[in-house]
């Protein structure tokens, strides 16, 4: 792979997708640098708790993105219950359109904007998922020149997300879930 320095990962997960982060973030140290933004599907009415439960996982910052917010290296943003997260150049958006794929937040809502903000800077991550969301955004990174990588849907505990992943586009890399830290981890850094 040719050198170059990534600007924002980007992921999408759903059923199995809080151990599953858990597990990925607590493969990143504090001094990870890269921003985080994260669609995780869950209920509407779950807005309560999510960052703090990641807290106790990792030492970065967790935080439940907000409406027009900046983007900080080394933060890890959630897009809240019931709304779309959304990226700009250096910005977070939230909306309330309709679902996508059934979903609110969608992930190839974030994808797709990120891939367009982004472009060749974005990493995607595609972990555990009973559906197909992720599917379209994982195609829009990969022809923007973004970088993609899904977890192996043997070690998923819904392996539909990631199998959809793998069947939208040619992605970068298929790992396990206990290899996708160290390797996000790997990729940040620029004397790769």
């Amino acid at each position: 792979m040719k050198e170059r320095r990534f600007e924002l990962i980007v992921v999408g997960c759903s059923l199995g997708g809080m151990r599953a982060m858990q597990i990925i973030l607590s493969a990143l140290p504090r001094e990870f640098e890269l921003p985080i933004a994260v669609v995780q599907h869950r209920y509407r009415t779950s807005n309560e708790g999510l960052p703090a439960y990641f807290r106790r996982t990792t030492d970065m910052r967790v935080v439940d993105a907000e409406d027009k917010q900046w983007i900080k290296p080394g933060v890890i943003y959630f897009a809240p219950a019931n709304y779309h997260l959304l990226v700009e150049k250096g910005e977070l958006n939230l909306s309330v359109d309709d679902a996508v794929a059934y979903s609110r937040p969608s992930v190839d809502v974030l994808f797709e904007s990120a891939a367009q903000a982004y472009g060749d800077k974005v990493i995607g991550v595609v972990l555990t998922g009973a559906n197909s969301d992720g599917a379209r955004g994982v195609a829009e990174i990969k022809k923007r020149g973004g970088f993609v990588v899904v977890q192996d849907p043997k070690t998923a505990e819904a392996p539909a997300m990631p199998e959809a992943a793998i069947a939208a586009a040619r992605v970068d890399r298929i790992l396990p879930l206990e290899r996708i830290g160290p390797y996000l981890l790997e990729l940040s850094r620029p004397e790769r």
